[in-house]
């Protein structure tokens, strides 16, 4: 015999079994010597580095590519517990009697004469009848009305129901189902057949039948009523009779796996409004409780109209009745559940994400203090995001920037802050979300990322107007005037919403319905950064450097309705700059007075007195109209193609 070659003697290495026994006696010996940790002391290391890691800054040279914003709020398992386990509520025995009265059987087996493939095949029998009549017995010894209830119908091993067994199977050949349904809802004490039964199931399971449900919920209840006087149910509409244990055995198992998949919406927002009255109740069973909370975000993301607000309803008691654990159980959820549910965004649904974003903070403002350190776990990812795309410049990680969850990230916490900032103090992360929103406006600069641009604005005026901080949104405004974007004749171009788009398609570009927009946007978001400061004593020096550039694109354009709209704007600013100019020159006060700063025009701003507040509603009218038949165009155009 020839001399192994390289592969034969790598094989002979792993897998023969006299190596083998030799690595385990070398493994032997070693743990004589020096016992190693086991799997829950390495799980316990791992995560002590996992906290230490975390407390610890991210540097920026660390791989980030695969980080998630859903993935930064990790769940407690103990939250779970007994939720996707299939106990019976019962307490389990000793493992140690299980495994005699285990091996007892199987010794009595293998001495009985037979082949191989019986004796494995009635040993798993076996150990299947030993559970279940354990099961069984546990279960008389907890309910004894069930124990009476079995002895009442047990004889000989058998369950008979009734007088009759399977008498049945001759005339259900010649009965059709939907006739059969038909008959039941008419006559009054109808013996119920196994092919009724299944007819009903199979119209349940496949067409979704409410009728063939509702026959088969009273067929339920009267099988749950046998044992009584009366088959069926006093004062019920059906009086069905169940002669046989196949009938019998046939609803039950149907509507105990299969009844609750019946989703029809009006019965589930029934189900939950009747369930929130008992919410508290259930304190004492955590696992149901943590169920109903799936339950209800599951059907609050996917739902709409009156069943997403009722589970919403659900989930807002849940944290405000319960311990703060629950207010974040909830928080993680809800924050899980959006952000897996913005991945993709079509017009169609722009209303459910409104929706969805709302309810959010509404939960979030139940525990501000709580809500507002997740939401700095949350932004804090947002920033690494962001800065590994600005060094890095990937495709990979730029896509992960200009996504919709990543702005619908920003949106809930803009709008979280914002709700907010008067009552706590949430500066910190009013700094940070100004910094990430500044960032992603210049990291996009393209005249293709229009629509992202303006939501940076937007952001960044709601969260001026709402915490009283001045934002320098100018530059990021007027930019947009200096665009790029085609000759002056371009053609009328497709009517497309800005909100609804992230990056726009080139071709877009050269429109003229492009061109207006880029104008009309900025003297929107212009108009309502204007609108903040109009009676700040410093409006004066705030508007010098944007009327310079108005100026210059006025004098550059020559298309002539832009000309009107921006002629008007610059009239109406320097109106108020007149305005808070004359009202200044009246004043004595130094302006090292904050006080007197702080209340210079307060009593005008609150009559709304200055000229440019007047103009400033006119442009938000104008604009409302805009969208109004923008939508109505997008509507019309997309019912065509479809």
């Amino acid at each position: 015999m020839g001399k192994l070659g390289k592969k034969a003697r790598k094989f002979a290495k792993k897998h023969l079994q006299s190596v083998l026994r030799q690595r385990r006696k070398f493994k032997s010996v070693i743990k004589r010597k020096a016992p190693k940790k086991n799997e829950q002391d390495l799980k316990e290391d791992h995560e002590q580095d996992a906290i230490k890691l975390s407390n610890g800054r991210n540097h920026v040279g660390e791989d980030n590519e695969n980080a998630s914003l859903d993935v930064i709020f990790s769940e407690d398992d103990t939250y779970a517990t007994g939720d996707d386990s299939d106990s019976d509520g019962y307490l389990s025995e000793d493992s140690s009697s299980q495994y005699v009265a285990e091996n007892e059987n199987k010794s009595y087996l293998e001495n009985s004469n037979g082949d191989s493939a019986l004796l494995v095949q009635n040993n798993n029998i076996h150990s299947e009848l030993v559970k279940k009549t354990k099961k069984l017995d546990r279960f008389k010894e907890k309910d004894p009305e069930f124990s009476k209830f079995l002895e009442a119908f047990c004889k000989d091993g058998k369950l008979t129901i009734g007088e009759e067994t399977h008498s049945s199977d001759e005339d259900e050949s010649s009965i059709d189902g939907m006739q059969l349904m038909k008959d039941n809802r008419t006559n009054m004490g109808k013996v119920l057949t196994s092919f009724s039964v299944d007819t009903w199931c199979q119209l349940v399971k496949e067409q979704h039948s409410i009728p063939a449900f509702t026959s088969l919920l009273n067929a339920y209840r009267a099988a749950c009523h046998i044992g009584s006087e009366e088959a069926g149910v006093s004062g019920s509409v059906l009086h069905h009779k169940i002669r046989n244990s196949d009938t019998f055995g046939k609803i039950l198992i149907f509507m105990l796996q299969e009844a609750d998949n019946v989703t029809d919406s009006e019965i589930l927002t029934f189900s939950i409004s009747c369930l929130r009255p008992s919410i508290i109740l259930f304190a004492t069973f955590p696992s149901l409780l943590h169920r109903l909370v799936k339950i209800s975000v599951h059907l609050w993301e996917t739902s709409d109209g009156s069943l997403a607000s009722h589970s919403f309803l659900v989930v807002r008691d849940v944290a405000s009745l319960f311990s703060s654990d629950w207010f974040e159980i909830c928080l993680v959820k809800t924050y899980k559940a959006f952000i897996g549910h913005c991945r993709f965004i079509e017009p169609a649904i722009f209303e459910h994400i409104k929706f969805l974003k709302n309810s959010f903070v509404e939960l979030c403002s139940l525990d501000v203090q709580k809500a507002s350190s997740k939401a700095k776990i949350s932004i804090h990812q947002l920033a690494r995001l962001l800065q590994k795309g600005q060094q890095t410049k990937k495709k990979e990680a730029v896509k992960k920037i200009c996504s919709w969850q990543y702005i619908n990230c920003i949106d809930i916490w803009v709008m979280f802050i914002s709700a907010n900032i008067c009552d706590y103090d949430l500066q910190p992360l009013l700094f940070m979300i100004i910094q990430i929103i500044i960032g992603v406006a210049f990291l996009f600069p393209g005249p293709r990322y229009l629509p992202l641009k303006l939501r940076c604005v937007q952001w960044l005026n709601h969260l001026s107007s709402s915490s009283g901080v001045f934002i320098p949104v100018t530059s990021l405004v007027l930019d947009i005037l200096e665009y790029k974007i085609g000759m002056d004749g371009g053609k009328p171009g497709k009517a497309f919403d800005l909100l609804s788009d992230i990056k726009l398609p080139k071709h877009w570009l050269k429109s003229q319905k492009f061109q207006e927009e880029c104008v009309l946007s900025a003297i929107e978001q212009l108009s309502e950064h204007f609108l903040q400061w109009s009676y700040h004593i410093s409006f004066p020096e705030l508007a010098t450097i944007p009327l310079i550039r108005l100026r210059k694109f006025y004098a550059i354009t020559t298309i002539e309705s832009f000309k009107r709209v921006v002629k008007k704007f610059i009239d109406q600013v320097v109106l108020n700059i007149q305005f808070v100019q004359k009202k200044r020159d009246e004043m004595v006060f130094s302006p090292k007075d904050q006080q007197s700063v702080e209340s210079f025009l307060q009593l005008e701003k609150r009559n709304d007195n200055a000229p440019f507040t007047q103009h400033y509603k006119s442009i938000m009218n104008k604009a409302a109209s805009r969208k109004m038949v923008s939508n109505q165009k997008l509507v019309m155009s997309s019912s065509a193609v479809s």
